[in-house]
């Protein structure tokens, strides 16, 4: 179930900046990995600092980074005249950001000791601590972005962004400023969803590639571009994982989220959306 919500959060990024930009962003994953990198590469094992202080330290740090990919890649790929040269330069921004991971930190992977580490027993239960605080923070992260979406100003201007720019433009919101706090925010978000799987995985160039896969097949599921579909996606799927388990090897769980994913292309291109739609 813990995966399931950090599939959620994925699948939640992806579709905020699919939203706002119209592009799909094929870097995501490495955001993710950049993230849990700087996390533990640069703050806690680099500089020694308190676990609480360096998830900060992070957080800001990739905040700031979003706001530069933002202004100098993002905003210059959605107003490509071909959304394939878009997606060719998503995938190279992937590239450039996995390849100077392994400059700067080499390609050994890495370990934090002593971080969410222990378990709670109830009864015949044993409940990992990490599995708790990733479905504490995940569900605290869903709930701040609808508040933040629903009740302030910046995040009117970014559903009114979301639904159509050029309507926006003439309502006098800055699209191009939107859509650079849009980035920033969903490189917070990966940037905890890199912290929060530092217990459950060696941290390696490679680490986020399976997690980000899935949180595409969580969107699909969901229903492209449908932010409440994205969350529910990413929950379904981590479920089924995990009852996948009973009839099948566990070496097969990972088969399961593609072989949905492609059923769902085949039967309901608009997945959950659709049923959704349908019933209303």
């Amino acid at each position: 179930i813990a995966m399931g919500f950090i599939y959620a959060l994925v699948s939640m990024e992806y579709t905020i900046i699919y939203n706002s930009t119209g592009l799909l962003n094929f870097s995501h994953d490495k955001f993710i990995t950049l993230g849990a990198y700087i996390f533990a590469g640069t703050f806690v094992l680099g500089l020694g600092a308190n676990p609480a202080v360096a998830v900060l330290a992070t957080i800001i740090t990739m905040f700031l980074f979003g706001v530069i990919v933002a202004t100098g890649i993002f905003n210059p790929l959605r107003n490509m005249p071909s959304r394939l040269f878009a997606i060719m330069g998503t995938i190279a921004l992937g590239r450039i950001i996995s390849e100077s991971i392994r400059l700067i930190y080499g390609a050994t992977a890495k370990t934090v000791p002593g971080f969410i580490t222990g378990v709670y027993h109830v009864g015949n239960v044993v409940i990992s601590k990490a599995n708790i605080v990733i479905i504490l923070v995940s569900a605290c992260v869903v709930i701040a972005l609808q508040i933040y979406m629903m009740k302030t100003k910046a995040g009117k201007a970014m559903r009114c962004v979301n639904q159509n720019k050029t309507a926006a433009t003439l309502m006098g919101i800055n699209v191009s400023g939107s859509i650079m706090l849009t980035i920033a925010i969903s490189a917070v978000i990966c940037t905890i969803i890199g912290i929060l799987v530092v217990p459950l995985y060696s941290i390696n160039v490679s680490m986020s590639n399976t997690i980000g896969l899935k949180g595409y097949a969580a969107g699909i599921l969901g229903g492209f571009g449908y932010l409440p579909g994205a969350i529910l996606g990413g929950l379904i799927i981590g479920v089924i994982e995990n009852l996948s388990t009973v009839v099948l090897a566990p070496v097969y769980k990972d088969c399961v989220s593609y072989v949905l994913m492609i059923v769902v292309i085949l039967i309901q291109p608009n997945g959950l959306r659709a049923l959704i739609r349908r019933k209303k």
